[in-house]
């Protein structure tokens, strides 16, 4: 003979509580009794226990009722209201650039820093402190990795990698106002699940929630609303409107009290008219058409408000279809409206009862509909997948979770208000270095990851937990500031080999730092400006080889002059490349030969034309019918104060002195200076001065050709006496 195992659920909704007991042998489920007792006042507020004692005393008279007929119940399941359900959708990014591979451990810390700041949001928009709010589940609804959707992040590398999720929360009160409520009643709680996740789980299969499909649970004063897609539960809602609401309208209407205008709702859906008796005792039969006439504001105020949450849920977008369930589905015309309004054909709108429900069978005496699917379904899914609450220790601290999946240590942190995004040590201080004109930022050492204990042992954000462990969390240690050498930031300091004037040398590029040569060894600091240079002139050659001499040699001639420094540029040493002539500012190759030639010392004569400095001034003049040239000097040249001669040699570095004179004509007694005068044995002594044949003196100025004669008058016999 089978087993059986006995479930006893209870519904407990805002108008009612549902009791329920079946029997479970090998997955299959069979409905043994259904007891259904209203609240005799306003205990229930929103999916949300207001006063627990009044709760308690009508789960105690369901309770004693039912083991009058079936034996002592003990246990029981129960759910939350998905009305007091929270979703929330959360977006972190962050900087990956230059760190290692990303792996599982670290996408799960992006996913729950993303859950974190769901939680966050949702205790922003409902003014209470997160810490009150369960979260009961999350999805991840993409990767992103420097801005494109990615399958998997594992192993990737970029600049930014990004996840969004959507997370759903439970406010604690609505579970400890439940416990309190069982405990009253004398029972203990087997299993708890959430009202949607009920319905869910024995309508839409997981293998259909890959669709867009919206499952709405209309009770008697609210309609419960869950959306489906991406093979997972997206959103939760609740609209505060429901079959009530039509009740009461046709209540009003046909002057019904409440149980009959139930009824004449209830029948509307099957038949074309009924028959109703009003309070003043009069039997009417009315159209179905007429009724629904009447009723019409009511049932498009309660299609608006549900369409309109559905839309909000899915983004603005209307499902692929729509499923009803609840007692309040029952209400005439409504799958229409909802059709209607979602643009949706009527067929993807339509009313799910019991019977959807697979492996299941009922009491002769129970009557199959919508508004069991929920109770049944709680009864099914605190079975199959039962929520527990476990107690788990972070640093010492109690905490209590609400296991709708498996926990994980990541968990308990959420849980426990730690800030998973802190948990990280933060990178090291980054430097900024200026190498060759460019900027470059050096990062500092990764932080490092926590320290995570369970039990004494090392464990992971993802490891699963059990109650009563005791978990050890500690902040990861920062990384360290970014340190290295500047042969570490430097790939290859490049070198060249060059022969000079027959002599081998190897030249390396220059390290500067800050002005100041230094060593590829020294310590790279924040705001450096480093200049890795090989000489690319000739003269950046000789400077980096120390050769000094060679570098004097290949620069303009040079003198000072009067305390002024002048150059004098075509005298400067010859250079050969490869045996042409090149000029200081040329560059060179790897491998090149170089010839420098030593520059010559030039006489005072050539320095005077390379300055255009007059020495001298000369004119051409005969003197006894013979050319000759009268010079007189303009400028002396001084070198230590001794004056030099025009053939005199001047030196590369000499200093010189020169004295200028004023430029004055010739006149006949410079003629003196240039030639021997004999005087004639017969001559009396006195002489005649002529210029061009006219008498003149030793002042009389000459020009340039002028014919210069001296007459020396003969003896006469008298004289000779």
């Amino acid at each position: 003979m089978l087993e059986q195992k006995k479930l006893f659920a209870l519904d407990i909704g805002t108008r009612s509580v549902n009791g329920i007991i079946l029997d479970e042998s090998e997955g299959k489920y069979h409905v043994v009794d259904i007891l259904v007792k209203e609240h005799t006042e306003r205990a229930m507020l929103d999916g949300q226990i207001h006063d627990v004692l009044a709760v308690s005393k009508i789960i105690t008279e369901i309770k004693e009722e039912l083991e009058i007929k079936h034996g002592p119940l003990k246990k029981v399941c129960v759910a939350a209201a998905g009305r007091a359900l929270k979703t929330e959708r959360a977006k972190v990014t962050i900087d990956i650039n230059g760190k290692p591979l990303i792996q599982k451990e670290d996408i799960l810390h992006l996913e729950l820093s993303a859950v974190q700041q769901a939680q966050a949001f949702v205790a922003e928009k409902h003014q209470s402190n997160k810490t009150y709010y369960y979260c009961v589940g999350y999805s991840v609804l993409y990767y992103r990795l420097d801005g494109e959707e990615i399958g998997s992040l594992i192993d990737q590398q970029g600049e930014e990698a990004s996840v969004e999720i959507i997370a759903t929360f439970l406010p604690k009160v609505v579970v400890e106002s439940l416990l309190s409520a069982l405990h009253r009643a004398g029972l203990e709680m087997e299993a708890l699940t959430l009202e949607p996740i009920a319905a869910i789980n024995v309508l839409i299969p997981p293998s259909m929630r890959r669709l867009n499909v919206a499952l709405v649970d209309i009770g008697a004063g609210t309609s419960d609303i869950a959306i489906t897609d991406l093979g997972t539960i997206i959103a939760y809602g609740m609209v505060p409107l429901a079959g009530d609401e039509i009740t009461e309208a046709i209540s009003d209407q046909l002057l019904l009290d409440f149980p009959l205008a139930e009824k004449a709702k209830r029948e509307l859906l099957s038949h074309d008219s009924i028959m109703v008796t009003d309070i003043l005792g009069f039997e009417t039969e009315i159209q179905k058409d007429e009724i629904i006439g009447r009723i019409s504001p009511a049932l498009e105020k309660l299609s608006a408000s549900i369409c309109e949450e559905i839309l909000s849920l899915n983004n603005q977008q209307p499902p692929k279809a729509v499923m009803l369930v609840g007692g309040g589905s029952q209400t005439p015309e409504l799958p229409k409206r909802v059709a209607e309004k979602l643009n949706l054909p009527e067929n993807r709108v339509a009313i799910r009862g019991i019977d959807a429900i697979q492996s299941l069978t009922l009491s002769e005496h129970i009557t199959k509909g919508p508004e069991l699917v929920t109770p049944i379904g709680i009864a099914i899914a605190a079975h199959k997948s039962p929520v527990q609450y476990k107690t788990v220790y972070v640093n010492d601290q109690p905490v209590r979770l609400f296991e709708v999946k498996k926990l994980t240590v990541g968990d308990c942190l959420l849980a426990a208000g730690i800030k998973i995004n802190k948990l990280y040590g933060k990178p090291g201080l980054a430097m900024i270095v200026n190498v060759n004109g460019q900027n470059i930022t050096i990062p500092g050492g990764h932080g490092e990851a926590p320290l995570i204990l369970c039990n004494d042992s090392p464990c992971s954000l993802e490891s699963d937990i059990q109650n009563g462990d005791q978990l050890i969390v500690e902040k990861g240690k920062n990384g360290h500031k970014a340190e290295l050498l500047i042969k570490d930031l430097i790939d290859e300091i490049p070198t060249k080999q060059i022969k000079i004037n027959e002599k081998h040398y190897i030249v390396t590029a220059s390290l500067i730092c800050n002005g100041t040569a230094v060593s590829p060894e020294k310590l790279v600091e924040d705001r450096d400006t480093i200049i890795c240079k090989i000489p690319e002139t000739i003269e950046d050659l000789l400077v980096s080889l120390n050769l000094h001499e060679l570098l004097d040699e290949i620069r303009p001639f040079r003198v000072n002059l009067n305390e002024k420094e002048t150059f004098i540029f075509p005298l400067s040493g010859k250079i050969y490349r490869n045996g042409i002539e090149i000029k200081s500012y040329h560059s060179f190759e790897n491998g090149d030969h170089i010839v420098i030639e030593k520059k010559a010392a030039i006489s005072v004569h050539e320095f005077a034309q390379h300055k255009q400095i007059m020495l001298s001034q000369n004119i051409p003049v005969s003197f006894n019918d013979k050319k000759i040239n009268l010079r007189k000097p303009v400028s002396i040249v001084k070198r230590r104060g001794v004056s030099l001669l025009e053939d005199d040699l001047i030196q590369d570095g000499d200093h010189l002195m020169i004295e200028q004179g004023r430029l004055e004509p010739f006149i006949f007694q410079d003629l003196f200076g240039h030639v021997d005068i004999e005087i004639p044995s017969d001559s009396n002594g006195s002489f005649v001065l002529l210029v061009n044949g006219n008498q003149a003196t030793f002042h009389s100025t000459i020009e340039p050709g002028d014919d210069l004669k001296i007459i020396w008058p003969v003896k006469t016999t008298a004289q000779n006496n």
